[in-house]
């Protein structure tokens, strides 16, 4: 047999075998040695220690044969503590376990007498004790809660406080607030079918429910949990009790204590108690809280007059005032304008009738009596305070607040809030006092039908900052004028948008000169009546695929004239083509970036170059403060800082200062703009006698006239218009103050002028940056080739405005010394020597886009929706 396959000698004393079973061998009564230690030569075991003097254990020469011998000394250890294999306390058998406790504890976990897995799965005894601690706690719990909630006291929830606004100095404004509009009535003097009309509305179980919905409760816990809306059921009981809390905050804490609140009142108050508390703390809108104070806002009625349909129109707004009132709430949501809220409110009216008389609460005849007619409410009135501008000032505000914050208007409503705002006062009455000389010269609705419903609408703002300093928003609360005219849509703010199209055209260039901007003196035909041609060269085609022409106010024959000259004497045609070739989409972004809203833009079709968007007052002043500051835009705010307790509330920092466009480009437009006063449309406004720069807009059929202008320090736009006051669609001006059409250039200029010559009296004429000229002149196709300019000696003074009558039959396609002097260091003098040929020529929208314009929305405002 080879050597290699010879078996190794077996040890004395049993071998391995024995070894493993724990037990001594057969020859001695020692346990047997480790492999390697039979001889005690060195090459016997792995280590060179084979053996230690004196009889001592020797040491292992692997860690295998260690580790066995380690766990024979532990079972040896543990039958000497009589816990091993062969000890009174042990299991039998020697595989070297992990000792188990050697004392039960009061809670056995892990089980000290298992072993594996059982270890780990607890006792019934332990699952059945946690369970009752854990009921116990519960029930312990709601103990504790329910002993320290107290019972909301309706007269409590009554004394509101004023919120206080602030002028720009610190100085008070008007304190206004809910205190002096709600009364508490007892159940007796609210109406049947006013208790009826609620409970069929919203709680319908109401008489024998506890006061608390669990399953509502727990949508909105789980809603909580998901991040959303804390939307679920509540009963009367409920809403009650949260209408008592000045925090409306949407947290677990709040939604448990409102639960346990709600027990308490289930158990100690009867459900008239809850009833009549809950109807003299609801919110009806229009700062009316309580069912008396309700029926007085909206019918002049003590409550306990109401009719039924009355009722149930009060009983629509607790659904959501904002939404339900006819009278609209767009200085709050865009979507809530006076059609759509009176739409909403008549539908659920109707439902609640119809609700009431499924339940047997209304009889037949009750309910055919009701439903017959809707309950138009009367109009808004003013309170203690909020007459002159004080209540558009304080509208602005109020909107600025609930849309820079967490602030909802219930908590809003119920007061105890500082807000300091931007508005100085002495530039607020200089305002005022502007418009009221210039309505009393030139108006006389006395005298003349065509002067009724005349309105005007205001707004200052200081460029590079976007601080509103003065509005107007009309003839005030006090005079049944309820709609803020400085920051509300629908009104086509006309030529006044062509210094957009002019700025994109400079900043982006047309279609053929990829990406350079054009100079101002690029020519354009000004002729009436033209076609308008899209980038590929079609003509563009009305709905039914006939030719679209453009028209301008007057037929004289312009001839091709430079986009300068063009503004300066507000042309359409020019401009409807610029806007065709640099694209309409690129006007937008101009306009968006220089602090228009999104939801004020009309549809981009050729027409939207001359102004059929209707951008507000605040929104078209802080718009052309973006050129007086070369470029940089500020969003525009109303207020600096909200305090509740002393304490600031977040979110309102002043905006960011952004550019815009190129500096260049603004300073441009400026320069451009200065022509316009000093030799075009608005040369009404040289008597100002300062450096400025401006442009006026007029719109289809006459229904609205603009002026906007600026210094560097305040951007003030004016708007002028007629507003029938049934429909609130925009009436035509043409006979107003005695005059065959009103412009841009006549009393909105001259408001301007009279405003800004008191807001900047004592102040310096810094003037403005001068402007680089830009040389791409890049003319419209089919222009005749430019010929050498003739020499021209400037006179002293510039030419007048145009008579009627024009001068020139045909103007040459040679620049005039208007056009080609578009700097001042070109030539001496900048003025309009070739024109003078119309009658202040003013934009036309089409009358698609802008006759019968209903105003009302806010969508052109601060805020939109939206404005920000």
């Amino acid at each position: 047999m080879s050597e290699h396959r010879r078996k190794p000698p077996q040890p004395q004393g049993g071998g391995r075998a024995a070894d493993r079973r724990g037990q001594p061998g057969p020859t001695s009564g020692r346990r047997a040695a480790p492999r390697g230690a039979t001889t005690g030569s060195p090459s016997d075991a792995y280590g060179s220690n084979s053996a230690v003097p004196g009889g001592e254990e020797r040491q292992y020469g692997s860690r295998a044969e260690a580790r066995r011998a380690a766990q024979r000394g532990g079972g040896r250890r543990r039958e000497a503590a009589g816990q091993g294999p062969g000890g009174p306390n042990g299991p039998g058998r020697g595989r070297g376990r992990a000792p188990a406790p050697g004392k039960k504890r009061f809670i056995d976990y892990p089980r000290f007498d298992k072993y594996g897995w059982r270890r780990w799965m607890p006792s019934w005894k332990l699952v059945s004790g946690l369970c009752l601690f854990f009921f116990g706690s519960l029930v312990a719990a709601v103990g504790v809660g329910y002993a320290m909630v107290g019972i909301p006291s309706e007269n409590t929830a009554a004394k509101s406080q004023n919120n206080v606004y602030y002028w720009s100095n610190g100085d008070q404004m008007v304190a206004t607030g809910t205190g002096t509009n709600r009364q508490n009535i007892n159940i007796a003097q609210i109406p049947k079918a006013m208790q009826w009309s609620v409970i069929s509305a919203e709680n319908k179980s109401f008489y024998t429910d506890s006061g608390v919905d669990p399953m509502g409760i727990a949508r909105a816990l789980a809603n909580m949990a998901r991040g959303g809306q804390t939307q679920g059921g509540s009963t009367i009981t409920q809403q009650f009790v949260k209408n008592t809390y000045l925090s409306q905050e949407q947290t677990v804490t709040r939604k448990l204590r409102e639960m346990f609140i709600s027990i308490k009142v289930g158990t100690q108050l009867s459900k008239q108690q809850v009833l009549q508390g809950y109807l003299n703390t609801s919110y009806y809108g229009r700062g009316a809280y309580g069912i008396q104070a309700a029926a007085q806002t909206y019918y002049g009625v003590d409550a306990v007059k109401l009719t039924p349909s009355q009722c149930a129109f009060l009983a629509a707004l607790l659904k959501g005032p904002t939404y339900y009132d006819p009278i609209g709430a767009t200085n709050i949501d865009p979507a809530a304008d006076s059609k759509s809220n009176t739409a909403r409110s008549k539908a659920r009216w109707a439902w609640i009738l119809e609700q009431m008389h499924d339940d047997k609460r209304i009889t037949d005849a009750e309910y055919q009596t009701a439903i017959k007619k809707y309950p138009m409410p009367q109009g808004l009135k003013a309170t203690k305070g909020m007459t002159g501008q004080i209540s558009y000032l304080v509208d602005t505000a109020k909107k600025y607040v609930l849309n820079h914050s967490d602030i909802s208007q219930t908590e809003f409503d119920q007061g105890g809030y500082q807000i300091y705002t931007t508005f100085q006062k002495d530039k607020v009455n200089e305002l005022s006092a502007a418009v009221k000389k210039i309505q009393k010269d030139r108006i006389d609705p006395k005298k003349r039908d065509l002067d009724k419903y005349v309105q005007f609408g205001a707004a200052s703002v200081v460029p590079k900052d976007g601080a509103i300093v003065a509005l107007y928003g009309g003839d005030g609360y006090e005079n049944g004028h309820f709609t803020n005219n400085a920051d509300t849509s629908g009104v086509p703010v006309g030529s006044t948008w062509k210094p957009f199209v002019l700025a994109a055209a400079m900043e982006y260039g047309t279609y053929k000169t990829d990406g350079a901007g054009i100079s101002p003196l690029s020519k354009y035909n000004g002729d009436d009546h033209l076609k308008v041609r899209n980038q590929d060269g079609t003509y563009v085609l009305n709905k039914d695929n006939s030719i679209f022409y453009q028209n301008n106010e007057s037929n004289y024959p312009w001839g091709y004239i430079s986009l300068r000259k063009a503004m300066e004497q507000s042309i359409n045609t020019p401009f409807v083509q610029l806007g065709m070739d640099v694209g309409n989409s690129k006007v937008r972004d101009v306009a968006k970036a220089s602090g228009i809203l999104d939801d004020s833009f009309a549809t981009l079709n050729p027409s939207f170059a001359i102004g059929t968007s209707t951008p507000s007052a605040i929104r078209m002043a802080d718009a052309y403060a973006t050129f007086a500051a070369a470029g940089q835009q500020a969003d525009p705010y109303s207020v600096t800082a909200v305090k509740e307790g002393g304490q600031p509330v977040s979110g309102f920092t002043k905006p960011t200062v952004k550019q815009a466009m190129p500096a260049n480009v603004a300073n441009n437009v400026t320069n451009t703009l200065e022509n316009v006063i000093q030799n075009g449309t608005a040369k009404n406004a040289k008597a100002l006698g300062r450096t400025a720069a401006g442009k006026t807009g007029t719109t289809d059929s006459n229904k609205s006239a603009w002026f906007v202008g600026y210094t560097q320090q305040l951007s003030t736009s004016i708007a002028m218009f007629r507003e029938n006051p049934k429909d609130a669609q925009l009436l035509s001006m043409n006979g107003t103050a005695g005059v065959p059409s009103i412009h841009g250039g006549d009393i909105p200029t001259a408001v301007w002028t009279e405003y800004m010559e008191a807001a900047l009296k004592g102040k310096s004429d810094p003037g403005f940056p001068d402007a680089t000229k830009i040389d791409n002149v890049e003319d419209e196709s089919g222009a005749p080739s430019p010929t050498p300019t003739p020499t021209v000696t400037p006179s002293e003074t510039p030419s007048e405005t145009p008579s009627e009558t024009p001068i020139v039959t045909t103007p040459s396609a040679t620049p005039s010394a208007t056009e080609s002097c578009q700097f001042s260091w070109q030539c001496s003098n900048d003025g309009g020597t070739d024109g003078g040929t119309t009658t202040s020529p003013s934009a036309t929208a089409t009358a698609t886009e802008s006759s019968g314009s209903n105003r009302g929305s806010d969508n052109g405002g601060i805020f939109g929706g939206s404005t920000g």
